[in-house]
C-alpha cells in the first residue's frame, strides 16, 4: 500500500514539476511593449507629438495596418485626393472635431467606419492609458492638421476601475490578473475579432475548436508571435493580431488560457 502512496504521490510532485518548467519557460519578452508615459501638469503639445510619434512607429503596432492603404486608412500620407489624417480628421464625421473624432477612432474603433475598409481596428484603450492614446492623437493631428490637445485633455488617474494600468504599467497581468479563461480572453479584446461558443467578431479564425486544428505549443506560438504562421484564408488579416501578449499576460495567464483552447476539441 506505502509503495503504491509513494507512486502516486511521485506522479503528482512529477507533473507539477513539469507544469511549473513548462511556465517558466514560457518567454515573456516577444515584441515591443508600449511603455508608460509619465507627463506632467506642464507637457506641451510638443511633447505629445514626440510621445505619440514613438508609440505610432513603435509599440502602438500602427504601421502594421495603416500607411499601407489595404487595410486600414493612410494616415501619414495622402488617402484618396483628401490629404494626411491632420487635414481631413474633422471632416470625417458630422459634429466632431479632429480631436474627437481621432480619440474616438482609437477608442471606439467600430462607431464610425471609413467607406470601403473592413472593421478590424482593436480597440487601443484596452492596451494603451490615456496619456499614450492623447498623445496619439496629437501626433496624428500634426500631420497636417493644427495640435490642439493639451494637459487638461489627459484624465489624473491612468488606472481603469478594477483594473490595471494598461500599456506596460507593471500591472498584475490581462483582466486584472485572472487566471479566469473568458475574462482574459474579453479583457483582452480577443472577442473583437475572434469568435467563440457564438460570442465574438468574424474577423479572425473562430476559436470554438481550436483545440482540433492546433496543438497546445500552436496555440501559444500564435498567441505570443501570432505573424510567425497565417490560418488560411486570413491572410490579408496578417500583422493586425498585436504582438504585446506575452508581456501583458503573466506566464499563469497564458499557461490557463492555452490549456483552455487547447481542450476546445
Amino acid at each position: 500500500m506505502w509503495a503504491t502512496n509513494l507512486r502516486i504521490i511521485g506522479i503528482v510532485i512529477g507533473t507539477l514539476a513539469l507544469y511549473t518548467l513548462i511556465a517558466n519557460k514560457i518567454p515573456q519578452v516577444q515584441s515591443e511593449v508600449p511603455h508608460a508615459l509619465t507627463l506632467g501638469a506642464n507637457v506641451t503639445p510638443e511633447q505629445l507629438v514626440t510621445a505619440g510619434d514613438q508609440l505610432y512607429h513603435g509599440a502602438g503596432g500602427c504601421t502594421a495596418c495603416h500607411g499601407l492603404g489595404t487595410r486600414a486608412p493612410n494616415l501619414l500620407t495622402d488617402e484618396k485626393g483628401q490629404g494626411p489624417i491632420g487635414a481631413r480628421c474633422g471632416k470625417r464625421e458630422p459634429g466632431k472635431d479632429c480631436k474627437a473624432y481621432i480619440h474616438e477612432s482609437l477608442t471606439n474603433p467600430r462607431a464610425f467606419v471609413v467607406q470601403g475598409y473592413e472593421p478590424i481596428m482593436p480597440e487601443m484603450g484596452r492596451t494603451l492609458s490615456p496619456q499614450q492614446l492623447w498623445a496619439l492623437v496629437a501626433f496624428l493631428e500634426s500631420n497636417g492638421g493644427t495640435v490642439d490637445v493639451s494637459a487638461s485633455d489627459i484624465p489624473a488617474s491612468t488606472t481603469p476601475a478594477g483594473g490595471s494600468p494598461p500599456g506596460g504599467g507593471g500591472g498584475p497581468g490581462i483582466a486584472g490578473g485572472s487566471t479566469d479563461p473568458m475574462t482574459m480572453i474579453r479583457g483582452a479584446g480577443c472577442t473583437a475579432c475572434h469568435k467563440i461558443s457564438g460570442e465574438g467578431g468574424a474577423i479572425g479564425p473562430d476559436l470554438t475548436h481550436v483545440g482540433s486544428r492546433l496543438s497546445a505549443n500552436l496555440i501559444r506560438e500564435s498567441i505570443l508571435q501570432p505573424d510567425a504562421k497565417t490560418a488560411k484564408g486570413y491572410e490579408k488579416f496578417k500583422g493586425v493580431m498585436p504582438k504585446t501578449f506575452g508581456h501583458q499576460f503573466t506566464a499563469e495567464q497564458l499557461e490557463a488560457l492555452v490549456q483552455f483552447l487547447a481542450g476546445h476539441k
